[in-house]
């Protein structure tokens, strides 16, 4: 059966995992639970379990993969130096809103990337589903940029875009990342109720 099948994947990525790929995958989960009380220490949590997988993926050469961990690696120093208070003559950075005119403006630009590489991975490589893979992989630059930023709308963002993800590493057969995907979209939906809680506090404290 295939749910059968599905398990016994599981279990025999499970068994698979080294020492490194498990220590990434345990400080990716410390980020985004970190990151969804605010605490700053998220960012050591990416920093250092992308910089295993700079490693990982470039080992089973995933080379693509491998160059956006490095982009992640900088957002990770980036945020923290936002997420710091740099003295007063400059508050603390506070979760915030972007209008829908960004958003929209960001809709698009993600879907012309998603476009143009998606054709281009479709006719210059082998890659399996070019436009998913370039949508999520699109997505994830811009809204890692919203999390240094602390616009709480990343959080809708990452369900759209992990929710995806999980499609696509099925697809491929990575039913551990998939499941680590599936337990992603529960904790950002969690995080945006969070983070939107704050939101409502600090607006009111504001206007008192």
């Amino acid at each position: 059966m295939l749910s059968e099948q599905v398990v016994t994947a599981i279990s025999d990525a499970v068994a698979a995992m080294s020492f490194w790929e498990l220590g990434a995958v345990v400080l990716a989960l410390a980020y985004l639970i970190l990151a969804m009380r605010e605490n700053s220490l998220c960012w050591y949590a990416a920093f250092f379990s992308t910089s295993i997988y700079v490693f990982l993926f470039w080992d089973v050469s995933l080379l693509m993969e491998s160059a956006l961990q490095i982009f992640y690696l900088v957002m990770a120093v980036y945020g923290w130096w936002q997420w710091r208070n740099r003295g007063d003559e400059q508050q603390e950075l506070r979760i915030h809103r972007w209008s829908l005119r960004t958003h929209l403006l960001i809709a698009a630009v993600v879907g012309v990337l998603t476009l143009v590489f998606g054709y281009v991975l479709h006719t210059s490589t082998h890659a399996a589903l070019p436009y998913l893979d370039s949508f999520t992989t699109w997505g994830a630059v811009i809204t890692t940029y919203m999390v240094t930023r602390k616009v709480l709308e990343n959080w809708i963002y990452w369900i759209v875009i992990d929710g995806a993800s999980v499609y696509l590493y099925i697809d491929r057969g990575l039913y551990l990342t998939a499941l680590l995907f599936v337990i992603y979209v529960v904790l950002v939906v969690i995080g945006f109720f969070q983070w939107y809680a704050i939101y409502k506090r600090e607006q009111l404290a504001s206007q008192s």
